[in-house]
């Protein structure tokens, strides 16, 4: 089984912490929506056969499409590969795009799964980040969006300056009370050349501090597992049969392609990324050219990547599948290195599985990178 991402580069207006690749000028828009069509067609031969389980539009702002558009793009993957019976088909989507009426509309088409840009129930944290909707968008699209689709996912961001832990439930809880079945709860970080990076350097906004991220964090584990919630990946949280399939079939190392502006893509042993740039990309696919850079994975660094997103889900980093994929010198260090971190209670061996306790979780992507290979020869 394997995924198409379709990366749809546009927003309607720049979020203060965010540093995807997205363009506000929606003059291209038709075009790209044509070049992606073109691409998936070009890139028709990549999976082998293999059949595709799930299709995810990312972004970007994927909802500034028309439905027509959506229709369009999902069609052409059908066109070109061999598609699951019942795929999963998962469209993120801002408030301010979803009325009632697009949502009924867009229960009617192929797309089966939400996944909704909340933030914040809380219209000072939404002015902060400059996010294009308000807190009532928010919880009226949420109403009428669990009346009609099933799979949901709410996204949620944690550690916001000045945000006490009162609060931080409070956004927790209204998302628990609209029953949906899953959340992804990130912490605000500050990335270079964003505009909340020049606001924190300037002390227009305070600096997120990770001590109260954590305190979030913890909270957020407590609240979600009280309510049926499975904490399946570092920032997901799904009752059963609802986690993400796309985001599961990434961190199993399944394959996948990326389709638009700076999309990535993964075979088994090399990882291709189109251009970051609309104009480039356009005119490279209208001249039937791929625009995009390839690197073969060395065993290191697959052993780094399966560290990394092992480490971040419930099912951990398996001692077996590194004996048989990388070898047994690379089992040896990882038990070597991991040692600390168990003194410390961080990590803890589940038979021949290696995974991070409770007090190791919010630690998770600093451990992982400690336990990478450096400087092993293939």
């Amino acid at each position: 089984m394997a995924g198409i991402y379709i990366h749809i580069p546009f927003c309607r207006q720049a979020c203060h912490y965010c540093d995807f690749h997205f363009s506000t000028s929606m003059k291209n828009k038709d075009a790209m929506v044509e070049a992606l069509a073109k691409e998936i067609s070009m890139r028709k031969d990549e999976l082998d056969g293999e059949t595709v389980e799930t299709i995810y539009f990312g972004g970007g702002t994927p909802s500034v499409l028309t439905n027509g558009q959506i229709d369009f793009l999902i069609e052409a993957v059908y066109d070109s590969h061999s598609v699951s019976p019942n795929p999963e088909i998962t469209l993120e989507a801002n408030p301010d795009d979803l009325s009632a009426d697009r949502i009924v509309e867009l229960s009617h088409s192929k797309i089966n799964r939400l996944s909704i840009g909340i933030q914040s129930f809380f219209d000072e944290d939404l002015t902060m980040m400059n996010r294009a909707h308000n807190a009532a968008e928010a919880e009226e699209c949420l109403e009428v969006a669990t009346t009609y689709f099933d799979n949901i996912s709410v996204d949620l961001i944690y550690g916001i300056p000045g945000m006490t832990n009162e609060r931080w439930l409070q956004n927790v809880n209204k998302a628990l009370n609209t029953g949906v079945p899953h959340i992804s709860a990130y912490a605000l970080t500050v990335e270079e050349k964003t505009a909340l990076h020049k606001m924190v350097k300037t002390g227009i906004v305070a600096a997120p501090q990770d001590d109260a991220a954590q305190q979030h964090f913890s909270l957020l584990i407590e609240k979600l597992q009280e309510n049926g919630f499975i904490h399946y990946e570092l920032s997901n949280f799904g009752k059963e049969g609802y986690f993400s399939k796309n985001n599961t079939a990434y961190w199993l190392g399944k394959k996948y392609i990326g389709i638009g502006p700076s999309a990535h893509s993964f075979d088994g042993s090399s990882r291709s990324w189109n251009v970051s740039n609309n104009t480039l990309y356009l005119k490279s696919i209208l001249a039937e050219e791929l625009p995009m850079e390839k690197e073969k994975l060395s065993v290191a660094d697959r052993y780094n990547e399966y560290i990394m997103t092992g480490l971040r889900t419930v099912w951990g980093v398996s001692l077996d599948k590194i004996n048989n994929d990388f070898g047994k010198q690379y089992a040896d260090y990882l038990l070597q290195e991991s040692e600390k971190y168990k003194s410390r209670g961080l990590l803890k061996l589940d038979v021949d599985t290696l995974k991070t306790t409770p007090a190791g979780k919010f630690l998770t992507d600093g451990i992982a990178g400690d336990l990478f290979f450096l400087n092993l020869e293939d």
